[in-house]
């Protein structure tokens, strides 16, 4: 009988047609997140004209909006380590898609706001459990790069918002945007059948017959059967407890709360930017259509930053890639409220996507990755739901600082200080005290030695 470690399996594993399903389904759940953000603030200047909004009531539905994903965060995303991941993000589909469509038939700005809130709940949970799954399924050596061009799923997301927003609504309704969000419930049957649960899950449950399966497809030379010892790594057996008080014992507290800081500005950052671009840029003197090109052109940004970030993070560390993106960001904000010329613009957004959403790309695997296991989507799950109070603030802020006659390029600058504090948040975490899910080659010679298989 062998002893299977079957963690180890996926960690050293080569990607293969396995990986890829998982990568794209994954891709597909965080399109509709970046969509469901986009599209509030792509749809905002012809809903604002329809129900005679203020800049004040526009900013508060947005943060009403983010408040219902701090909820998910909170509630649903951390039951996933329990009841398992993948019917956790069943349900946050069927959230999203059937409110989302209540939105788009809303008559009016009440029955609006509580359909937007009811989906955010599901989005919240969303997230976090699609960074877990896909950490946990991606082998360790290019796992950043893996994660990171998942996570271009989000921009890809608000680039469809922004094309709906240009190329459609001046044809149509801005309800169509709200409309589209059904497309998750209509492919729900076949990501059910196709989509793995947590491979912890299946372990902690004792269903061998799933784990092999799993094992078979991630590694067929490895030729797994149910007779197979099945053991959880070290750090999974030590999963006993309250997965929300380990966020703070074995000396993670201090990283815990330096990682709650940097995550709530950058999500200060990141919303505000997608909730209002392209209100500013309208109200900075551009055509609706060519504010929504500044909201495309963020987007891919955010696409570059993703990309070009993970593969170096996968180099020299997430953490230096992280600090210098976060730098970059604060004088790419405090240019952009001096520039004037457009492609000088055009330039400073993409540099914005690429240091705000791109950054917190390359951020949510870090976090991932630094708490163990058992404890991975808890750990995502707070440090969403505490990011999630500041991009709730961020729209009404936003909204404050444009009703008092601020120019909207001067109030890009505004952005510069969180930028800045989020670098310091990460700077302040103690990797030496994280998981990061070591893979050591000695380690796995020794434990081969004694028949337990790792590789």
């Amino acid at each position: 009988m062998r002893s299977v470690i079957a963690s180890d399996i996926i960690a050293v594993s080569k990607f293969n047609r396995f990986h890829l399903l998982v990568f794209l389904w994954c891709f597909y759940a965080i399109a509709f997140d970046g969509y469901e953000i986009a599209m509030y603030g792509v749809g905002l200047p012809w809903m604002m004209e329809e129900w005679d909004l203020t800049s004040i009531q526009a900013g508060a539905v947005g943060s009403y909006s983010l408040f219902g994903m701090m909820i998910g965060a909170l509630i649903l995303a951390p039951i996933a380590d329990k009841h398992g991941r993948k019917n956790v993000l069943v349900i946050c589909m069927i959230l999203f898609s059937v409110f989302t469509l209540g939105a788009g038939i809303a008559p009016n700005l009440t029955w609006f706001t509580v359909m937007r809130f009811i989906a955010a709940i599901g989005m919240g949970a969303l997230m976090p459990n699609v960074i877990s799954l896909m950490t946990e399924y991606s082998p360790k050596q290019n796992r950043a790069i893996i994660v990171a061009a998942m996570y271009c799923g989000y921009s890809i997301g608000g680039i469809l918002a922004s094309l709906v927003g240009m190329y459609i609504i001046p044809y149509t309704d801005w309800r169509v945007l709200y409309f589209i969000g059904i497309l998750p419930l209509l492919t729900l049957p076949i990501f059910m059948k196709q989509f793995p649960e947590s491979l912890s899950y299946y372990l902690a449950k004792k269903e061998f017959g799933k784990v092999v399966e799993i094992l078979n497809k991630v590694k067929p030379e490895g030729d797994f059967k149910e007779t197979d010892d099945f053991r959880l790594s070290e750090a999974e057996q030590r999963g006993k407890g309250s997965p929300v008080k380990k966020l703070f014992t074995n000396k993670r507290a201090f990283s815990t709360i330096s990682i709650w800081m940097a995550v709530f500005f950058t999500l200060m950052m990141a919303y505000g930017l997608n909730t209002w671009l392209p209100k500013m840029m309208q109200d900075a003197g551009f055509s609706i259509t060519s504010s929504l090109s500044f909201n495309l052109v963020l987007c891919l940004g955010q696409i570059g930053g993703s990309l070009i970030g993970g593969y170096y993070a996968g180099k020299i560390g997430h953490r230096k890639i992280l600090v210098t993106l976060f730098l970059l960001g604060a004088g790419t904000f405090v240019a952009l409220s001096a520039t004037t010329n457009t492609i000088g613009v055009y330039l400073l957004i993409f540099m914005g996507g690429a240091c705000t959403v791109g950054a917190m790309n390359l951020a949510n695997p870090y976090i991932t990755e630094y708490y163990p296991r058992e404890i991975r989507t808890t750990g995502m799950g707070y440090s969403q739901a505490i990011g999630r109070i500041g991009s709730i603030l961020a729209p009404t802020l936003i909204a404050f600082l444009l009703s008092t006659g601020m120019d909207p390029k001067v109030a890009f600058a505004t952005f510069a200080l969180p930028s800045i504090i989020a670098a310091v948040g990460y700077i302040l975490v103690q990797e030496k005290h994280g998981s990061f899910d070591r893979v050591v080659k000695e380690d796995t010679e020794e434990v081969e030695s004694e028949k337990t298989v790792t590789i």
